[in-house]
Formats: C-alpha cells, sequence, structure tokens
C-alpha cells in the first residue's frame, strides 16, 4: 500500500480520572525519528515509539501528549517539614520587634519546601492511553494513505507521458542508421573526398558507427525498469517502498542520459530531455513516499 511520508492526526479522549489529547505528526526522514512532547509517561513512551516503528518504518514522527486532570485525589504535596521549621523559627526571631508578615503565597514561593506533583498512572491508565495512542496513529496512517493515493496518480501520469516518449524513441531509433549514412555522406562531400570512398567501405563505416550509437539495449531496460517501477506502485503490501522506487527512479534517469548521448537525431534528443524532465518530477514524488 502507498503510503505519503507526511500526515496527521489529533484526537481527544476521556477517560475516568483524566482527559487526554494526542497529536501525531509525521515528516519526511529517510529512517525512523521519534521526536516525544508533552507529559512524561516513564516507560510507556519506549512502547508507543516501538508501537509507531512498526507502523511506519521511515519518517520523523513528532508526537505530543496533553493530559488534564479531573480528580483532585491524582495529586499529592510534599512538605519539607525540617526546611518549613527552619524558614519558621528564623522569621519567629526577626519578627520580634518588626511587623514581618508571611502568608500561604510566601509558602508556595520558597524553593524546596512545598512540592506538587501528580501521582504515577496506574496500570489501567497506562493501558488507556496506550490503546487511544494506537487509534490515533491508525488515523495518521489514514491521511498518509489518502495523500499516497494522490501521490500514486500524479506519478503514474508522469509514468505515462514517459512510455508515451519512449515509444517515439524507439520508433525513431530504428531510422538512426541511416541518418548516420546521409550524415557521412554529407562530411565526405564537405571534405571533397565522397568518391574516393567504397560503398562497401561507407556501409562498414555506417555499420560500426550504428552499433555503436544503437539504443535498443537502453530502450529495453527502460521498458522493463518502468515495469517494475509500475508493480511496485501497484503493491498491495504493507512494506514502505519508497526507497525501492527511489532506486529505480535513478535507474531510469541514468538510462535515459545515456540515449540522450548516443542519440543522433534532433528529436530523440528532444524527446528524451522531455523524459528527463518528467522523471525528475518522479523522483522528486517519490522521496515523499514512505
Amino acid at each position: 500500500m502507498i503510503q505519503s511520508m507526511t500526515g496527521f492526526a489529533e484526537k481527544a479522549f476521556i477517560s475516568k480520572t483524566f482527559s487526554a489529547k494526542i497529536t501525531i505528526k509525521s515528516l519526511n526522514h529517510r529512517f525512523f525519528d521519534w521526536n516525544f512532547r508533552g507529559n512524561q509517561l516513564g516507560g510507556i513512551e519506549n512502547r508507543l515509539r516501538k508501537l509507531c516503528q512498526r507502523e511506519l518504518q521511515r519518517s520523523r514522527v513528532d508526537v505530543l501528549f496533553e493530559l488534564e486532570f479531573s480528580d483532585p485525589k491524582r495529586w499529592e504535596i510534599q512538605i519539607n517539614e525540617n526546611l518549613l521549621a527552619q524558614i519558621l523559627s528564623t522569621l519567629d526571631s526577626l519578627s520580634q520587634g518588626s511587623h514581618v508578615k508571611f502568608s500561604l503565597d510566601n509558602l508556595f514561593g520558597v524553593p524546596h519546601v512545598v512540592e506538587i506533583k501528580r501521582k504515577n498512572l496506574a496500570p489501567k491508565e497506562f493501558a488507556f492511553l496506550e490503546d487511544a495512542f494506537a487509534k490515533t496513529l491508525q488515523e495518521l496512517i489514514k491521511t498518509r494513505c489518502r495523500e499516497g493515493r494522490q501521490l500514486r496518480l500524479e506519478i503514474l501520469a508522469h509514468i505515462k507521458t514517459v512510455q508515451n516518449h519512449l515509444r517515439h524513441i524507439e520508433r525513431l531509433g530504428k531510422k538512426q542508421p541511416l541518418l548516420i549514412k546521409k550524415k557521412l555522406r554529407e562530411r565526405l562531400q564537405e571534405l571533397g573526398i565522397e568518391g574516393k570512398i567504397s560503398e562497401e567501405k561507407l556501409y562498414e563505416e555506417t555499420a560500426y558507427m550504428a552499433q555503436r550509437y544503437d539504443l535498443a539495449e537502453e530502450i529495453e531496460r527502460l521498458k522493463s525498469h518502468l515495469l517494475h517501477f509500475k508493480e511496485l506502485m501497484n503493491t498491495k503490501e504493507s512494506q514502505p517502498v519508497g526507497k525501492k522506487l527511489d532506486f529505480v527512479a535513478q535507474e531510469l534517469f541514468r538510462e535515459t542520459n545515456t540515449i540522450n548521448s548516443k542519440a543522433q537525431d534532433l528529436e530523440i534528443i528532444k524527446r528524451s530531455l522531455a523524459v528527463k524532465g518528467e522523471l525528475e518530477s518522479i523522483r522528486q514524488q517519490v522521496q515523499n513516499l514512505a
């Protein structure tokens, strides 16, 4: 299944003790790159990362967890009693004969005296968050698949254009020997030695150059690569094919360059340049695929 590497999903969930908003965004990346932000989830984060990597083998993945606890019992207050006693004793000696006042706001403002923190999540709460993340991840995959289907259609349109150019190049390539022979005659006329070269020698030279500039092998390899490319584009497997498609696109580009360098016909050169333009568009789009 063709997937884009870019996608976005955001879902909200409510449990008995807290509400959660989970945001997952994926971007282009050669490998799997995990970036987690928001509330710290301890050991569960590693499980979420592994779950995500099984589904998205390539991509930069930004994950944001925002938890809001509605139950006050989920919080605990810790007071450093020794430090507080020392502060109060000091204040008591300072306040004699003065008007020093100490309020609750002052107490909370003193470092290390009062610490308010959330209690650790219970196993059921961890399981709830893991299930919520899996659902959000599936929503992300749906958006990646939608974009992947659109990219697939655009790439196949480029491939169709390449195949059309290739048919013309193949037809024109068969005429290259005659074109080579014509150019040789014209060159001999320019040099004034046309009558001094036998027809047999002219045919030999034409055959040698026709073989040297023959496009048949490159055209057949291009056809084979295009067929393989379309097979990859139509795969139903869950494994990512973006890297394979990029490699095949490079091979297509290489064969087209060779055709361009061998071409003796201006029309073939124009067609091969047009193919290179299509292939460049294909490579840019392929690099967005997982």
